[in-house]
């Protein structure tokens, strides 16, 4: 195991969140497509520590379903009753079994923004320096409410953590403040934590009592300087979840425009964190991309769109659509006001328009279906037109069928093609039918009734209306051009 890889890291997520005022524990509320909890487990990640333990508490069979379903390998400690820092701590070595030999790192769960390179630069920095703790710190714009940063003018080392409420004039002026987050040497933290005492107005387990313990046995208590403060932003009511949200988005966005993807308006974009991109994408304002989203190389997507685990080829137009769980084809259009739902796979330059929804569907090369149409449950093969007003019957009360339509079809406009059925390559199908019956290779299917005009329906019908003296109008111009 190298210097810089932690035995073990120790997520602190059993606090209930009162101030989220949820039924949703405060750990779980997601931003970016990624739980808060989640977020601080993947950056945990990237350090591959031999062992991974979130300690929950408050509502813990929820918390723990989440960890299991969506990060292997965690690991679960529970802390019964909310103690104290120290205490959770306490029991996540436990957990483990025995002492971790080597550096444990503690972070908190609620701390979203914080990066995978700040936890690594934490590790490194004290395996440098061979400290005993080393605390993860940042220099804030105002530092009011949080602990100071008292340092040793010679050394550098921290000397003590002073909370604002305790602070003297002088300590108030630092602008260096703790996280939260720390680097221990495992075997100090284990005897440490057997020391620390519940003397205080709470009543709990502080983790921080534990700098002060080893720095009186005489052990060096080091600090880590985050890039960026903004990391260390922990979450504690809706407000703050949006302003986390917001951070994490720009910071997103700025990773792919550095990548070469063109973002016209970042302001208005919205992207979560698994989403991925070509160069030379192009995102136009208003668009969400959410989940596990890709847009290839040369797309263009949105205005106003909102993609959901949805795969853009390369040089595809995705335009004030609605997609989830679907596949727009190289060289593709969509749109605008076109719904995609899930199973959707539109092949190389097909086209789904104005006002098309799809869902099930296997979409041909070239194949073209315009506008103001429902495909759902089928299959078209390629260059195929489908004509405007068009609707795959799929199901039929109980169950759903299948539709399939071969290439270089030609179906009319205000076709029904009532499923299951076939229709057959080259074949053509009038407008207005409703195809209930295969239809072979190359025909033409017509299944409509026979148009019947009755003469002078009108006024007799509808005698004075005005239909009717339009109609006598039209007559008498009519007899007087013969």
């Amino acid at each position: 195991m190298s210097a810089n890889r932690p035995a073990a890291v120790v997520v602190l997520a059993a606090g209930e969140g009162t101030r989220m005022k949820s039924k949703t524990p405060k750990v779980l509320h997601e931003i970016a497509g990624r739980s808060l909890v989640g977020h601080v487990v993947s950056a945990a990640q990237e350090l591959e520590p031999e062992h991974l333990v979130v300690v929950v508490g408050h509502a813990r069979e929820q918390v723990r379903g989440h960890l299991e379903a969506h990060y292997a390998g965690t690991r679960t400690a529970v802390q019964e009753e909310q103690n104290g820092t120290g205490h959770a701590v306490r029991m996540a070595l436990e957990e483990l079994g025995k002492t971790p030999e080597g550096t444990v790192v503690v972070v908190c769960g609620d701390t979203p923004l914080l990066s995978g390179e700040t936890l690594k630069a934490l590790a490194g920095t004290h395996a440098a320096d061979g400290n005993a703790v080393t605390v993860l710190t940042a220099e804030v714009p105002d530092s009011t409410g949080y602990g100071r940063i008292v340092r040793d003018a010679g050394t550098g080392a921290v000397t003590e953590i002073v909370e604002h409420k305790d602070a003297s004039a002088a300590q108030l002026a630092i602008r260096e403040i703790n996280s939260g987050v720390f680097a221990f040497d495992g075997k100090l933290l284990a005897e440490a934590l057997g020391q620390v005492r519940t003397d205080n107005s709470q009543g709990e387990e502080y983790l921080t009592d534990v700098l002060s313990i080893l720095r009186e046995a005489g052990h060096r208590v080091g600090a880590s300087v985050a890039g960026d403060h903004r990391e260390i932003l922990g979450i504690n009511n809706r407000v703050q979840l949006a302003e986390a949200r917001g951070l994490l988005n720009q910071r997103l966005l700025e990773r792919a425009m550095m990548a070469g993807v063109t973002i016209v308006d970042p302001s208005s974009v919205l992207v979560d964190v698994a989403v991925t991109f070509e160069a030379d994408a192009v995102i136009l304002p208003g668009t969400q991309l959410l989940g596990a989203t890709h847009i290839a190389e040369d797309a263009v997507v949105g205005p106003n769109t909102r993609l959901q685990n949805t795969r853009v080829g390369k040089g595809a137009r995705v335009d004030n659509t609605v997609a989830d769980t679907a596949v727009v084809g190289e060289g593709a259009s969509v749109g605008p006001y076109a719904y995609l739902r899930p199973g959707t796979n539109l092949g190389t330059k097909a086209k789904a328009g104005t006002y098309v929804e799809m869902k099930n569907a296997t979409i041909g090369e070239g194949t073209k279906v315009p506008h103001l149409s429902y495909v759902g449950d089928a299959t078209i093969g390629e260059y195929t037109n489908i004509g405007a007003a068009s609707v795959f019957v799929n199901y039929d009360g109980e169950a759903k069928h299948h539709t399939t339509v071969g290439s270089h079809c030609k179906t009319g406009s205000d076709n029904m093609f009532v499923a299951p059925v076939t229709i057959g390559d080259g074949a053509y199908t009038a407008a207005g039918s409703v195809i209930t019956k295969d239809v072979p290779a190359g025909a033409l299917a017509v299944a409509r009734g026979q148009q019947r005009n009755i003469e002078g329906w009108v006024a007799r019908k509808r005698p004075g209306s005005a239909a009717a003296q339009a109609a006598l109008v039209a007559s008498e111009d009519s007899a007087s051009e013969s």
